[in-house]
């Protein structure tokens, strides 16, 4: 049972704050420590008075026991909240201050008896509401104003404000008194002396909701989602307070868009794209450029942002495909080795007797690199191939592309033994790849040397792209004009040892300790007499010869020729700058058995400077014609598989049954 007023009333007594009823007398002049009274009246009204210095708990320890069990008292129950209103998502400032106008709104609807109910379920949305740190919100002071331990006397009121002010005083105590009453009964004690009504549960259980909105088929080839773990706690540092509200205030107010909801995939939810500034745009021109200008394309700044360590990752392989019609169906044990943990930035394949269908060898190595990879540019000389794949971010940081054949051959028309080169700069680093086929023969080691010699002087590389470093340029080789230079091919050469010589070493050494053999190396030889490669480097080897097999056999040469395995497929460098270029790995691919060669590839990190903008770019361009049928095939042959899977699955069920 309620009051007009709608607190709680109890049974054989009520409690009220009528200044037409019983006589209130002064607790002032009463005994110290004494917090309740019963005056024995005509009307027989029990009144509670609440001193400054004593809290209602224990005021009602004091009552008499046989009041206490005839004491009924009935609860409130509040309205459930209305159903919530689709509205323009507000930044943590808007919400607060909603809040503070809302609680300032039901403490003067509070004046109305009839709104009673109303009230308090506002007063229990604010003070469920967790306070603003870093200022004293007016939610909170008027709580402190308006707590039960400063409630006026209305004994001490003066007659002016009984008559004026009765009824907000009134409606005040009744909210206070009946929100005391609710959290007493519920036993929960008042923290800070602030009222506090339970909390409103849904009548049937929520349904769940997935939080986690990342998707880890969306992970790059560089799988940089494992190392952004703490990119959440990095966002809160850096960008301040994190809401999942993606309102227009926090989108102009920060610059920046992100959400809390995901922590796996970086690129989910926040972009790695770096603001550019007007001023910036303004200044910076495409044709000219300063090192380290800001803006600038090619500057030292851009290089930064993509390599931070400012060391690039590039896979150069060379491959005799002895002029096989059909290629292997499989190249990924070949371009994507499972030692190294990571993809790299740019992949350099040379090819020598290369397939009659040189389109599809490029559509396959695009369907093996998949979407994250174009195809920057390819050449050809004969059966000689050249294809640069490079990450499809960085194409816009490309030169133009260059290229130049030599012929080695007597007869020009014959395109079977020469070299191919492929040049451009990436941001302030020149690059020359040259792939090349020398001649054959175990004792034809100065031809070989011509063919090198020949190779340096009559390659015209660069054309129209500058020289970084003209003074440390020769008109006479060519591999002096550019930074970094790698030659990889089939060099033939072979090792001067005899056939049964060669079998005992690699019968005894079945691992990859071959440095009997490499004792026997003319390649490693003539290098060492600065005869040929002048100024290259070769990685260490730790792989069987790469020749000569037998196709479709881990076998070497069993016809009758017999034969000796040599290392005559090769991969060297050379760097105008010491130690720019570090080899990672060097090794060959004994799982392709189509050609009576294998593949060999090295993986190298090799540094890359700034650069200027005054060179002719590239532009972005790339074989787009090439990447759509590539990634064609890609989708065409995964679901071939997925088809094939479940063709065998079901196959077995109904074998089984």
């Amino acid at each position: 049972m309620s009051t007009p007023n709608g607190f709680p009333q109890l049974s054989g007594a009520s409690v009220t704050q009528s200044t037409e009823g019983g006589a209130v007398q002064d607790l002032h002049a009463k005994k110290a420590g004494k917090a309740a009274k019963k005056e024995a009246s005509g009307n027989g009204v029990l009144t509670f008075v609440d001193p400054p210095s004593t809290s209602l708990n224990e005021t009602l320890k004091l009552l008499p026991d046989e009041l206490k069990a005839n004491m009924k008292i009935k609860l409130i129950t509040p309205r459930p909240p209305q159903k919530p209103r689709l509205e323009r998502a507000a930044s943590l400032d808007e919400k607060s201050w909603r809040r503070w106008r809302k609680f300032r709104t039901s403490q003067e609807s509070l004046t109305d008896p009839n709104e009673t109910s109303s009230s308090n379920g506002s007063l229990q949305e604010a003070s469920l509401s967790p306070p603003v740190r870093g200022r004293a919100s007016p939610c909170h002071q008027c709580c402190q104003q308006d707590s039960l331990h400063s409630l006026p006397d209305a004994s001490e009121a003066s007659p002016v404000g009984k008559s004026r002010g009765g009824t907000a005083d009134l409606g005040k105590r009744a909210s206070e008194i009946s929100s005391a009453f609710g959290g007493l009964l519920r036993g929960k004690p008042f923290p800070g002396g602030k009222p506090r009504l339970s909390q409103i549960m849904p009548a049937r259980p929520l349904p769940p909701m997935e939080l986690n909105v990342a998707s880890h088929t969306l992970r790059t080839a560089n799988r940089i989602d494992s190392d952004c773990m703490d990119y959440r706690h990095y966002s809160q540092h850096k960008f301040g307070r994190v809401s999942s509200s993606l309102s227009d205030t926090r989108l102009h107010g920060n610059g920046m868009v992100y959400d809390n909801c995901s922590t796996d995939s970086m690129k989910s939810t926040f972009s790695l794209l770096t603001p550019i500034r007007s001023k910036d745009v303004r200044s910076r021109s495409y044709l000219e450029g300063s090192l380290l200008a800001n803006g600038a394309l090619l500057g030292a700044e851009e290089l930064s942002r993509y390599f931070p360590d400012r060391n690039i990752g590039i896979f150069v392989a060379t491959w005799n495909m002895q002029g096989q019609k059909v290629c292997a169906l499989n190249l990924d044990d070949f371009l994507l080795p499972t030692d190294p943990d990571y993809a790299q930035d740019m992949y350099v394949i040379g090819v020598q007797e290369g397939c009659p269908d040189r389109r599809e060898w490029e559509i396959r190595l695009q369907e093996t690199l998949g979407p994250h990879y174009v195809m920057l540019y390819s050449a050809a000389h004969g059966v000689l191939y050249m294809s640069v794949f490079i990450r499809r971010d960085l194409i816009w940081f490309c030169s133009e592309v260059e290229y130049a054949t030599v012929t080695t051959r007597i007869v020009s028309q014959i395109k079977t033994k020469g070299a191919l080169g492929i040049c451009f700069t990436f941001f302030g680093t020149s690059f020359l790849f040259i792939t090349s086929h020398f001649t054959s023969g175990d004792s034809k080691v100065n031809e070989r040397k011509l063919d090198y010699n020949k190779t340096i002087q009559a390659l015209t590389l660069p054309k129209n792209v500058p020289d970084t470093n003209p003074y440390r340029s020769s008109s006479s080789d060519v591999t002096t004009r550019f930074d970094e230079v790698f030659w990889f091919g089939d060099f033939n050469f072979r090792l001067n040892k005899d056939r049964e010589t060669v079998d005992a070493i690699l019968s005894q050494n079945p691992e990859t300790n071959v440095s009997k053999l490499l004792a026997y190396d003319q390649l490693i030889s003539e290098m060492s007499r600065g005869s040929i490669f002048k100024g290259f480097q070769e990685a260490d080897i730790n792989f069987h010869p790469s020749y000569k097999f037998d196709i479709g056999k881990d076998s070497y040469d069993t016809t009758s020729k017999q034969r000796t395995p040599s290392y005559t497929d090769r991969v060297v460098y050379r760097s105008r700058y010491r130690d720019d270029i570090h080899a990672v790995k060097y090794s060959s691919c004994p799982v392709i058995k189509t050609s009576d060669h294998r593949p060999v590839f090295a993986l190298f990190r090799v540094k890359v400077r700034p650069g200027r903008d005054n060179i002719p770019l590239a532009a972005g361009q790339f074989d787009r014609e090439l990447y759509l049928i590539g990634i064609k095939r890609r989708i065409t042959r995964e679901l071939q598989k997925r088809r094939e899977q479940k063709d065998q699955k079901s196959s077995s069920v109904c074998s089984v049954s």
